[in-house]
């Protein structure tokens, strides 16, 4: 059966430990925020990304992607929760699911995406989708749509967390990449450091 699989990409937050918006940091040679909205450009359809803080620059970086569509969120400074329930709000209503990636984990790519995208299966018990390295879940997540309106219940900075401790959640291997978000000045360093390049996999 095929999946009609959305994306939200979340690039609404105020980067209070990077310093500066760590979106628009350099990664790879490009601004960090293309990396997640390219993998998501990849396998799903359609691709949101949610801005708030400094939205006007996080657009101008992905000017040039086709297709991609923005939800400004102007209640992002109350926590992620708002930018989940914004695009949430904002999706097609014959979406079966949506991927919730962060904008600032450039080690997430298609192929981590595609795995997710092939286990989830709502009608046998696959409706959330998550990946594990070293034994430890990260992100990103996907989820069915019996899922928007709890997702919608959200408050606070804290993001799903509550639903994917009280529900069934299958997972696949997701590699460094899905447990690494450059948060600070040292995050972001480290991940750029050649000694590290070979561990992104």
């Amino acid at each position: 059966m095929s999946f009609r699989i959305a994306a939200l990409v979340l690039a609404a937050g105020r980067s209070s430990r990077m310093g500066s918006n760590k979106l628009l940091e350099a990664v790879g040679g490009q601004p960090m925020i293309r990396h997640a909205v390219a993998a998501a450009m990849a396998v799903a359809d359609p691709v949101l990304v949610v801005t708030g803080n400094e939205g006007a620059k996080v657009r101008a970086a992905l000017a040039d992607i086709a297709d991609v569509r923005f939800v400004e969120n102007p209640d992002y400074s109350n926590g992620l929760s708002t930018s989940l329930i914004c695009g949430i709000n904002a999706l097609p209503g014959d979406c079966d699911g949506v991927l919730m990636l962060l904008g600032d984990m450039p080690g997430v790519d298609a192929a981590l995406l595609e795995r997710l995208v092939a286990a989830f299966d709502p009608a046998a018990g696959r409706a959330i989708i998550a990946p594990v390295h070293d034994g430890k879940r990260g992100n990103p997540v996907l989820w069915g749509k019996e899922h928007f309106d709890a997702l919608r219940g959200l408050t606070g900075d804290t993001g799903a967390r509550a639903l994917l401790a009280t529900n069934p959640v299958f997972t696949v291997p997701g590699g460094a990449g899905a447990l690494a978000d450059l948060d600070t000045p040292e995050a972001l360093a480290a991940w750029r450091a050649p000694s590290s390049q070979s561990e992104k996999s």
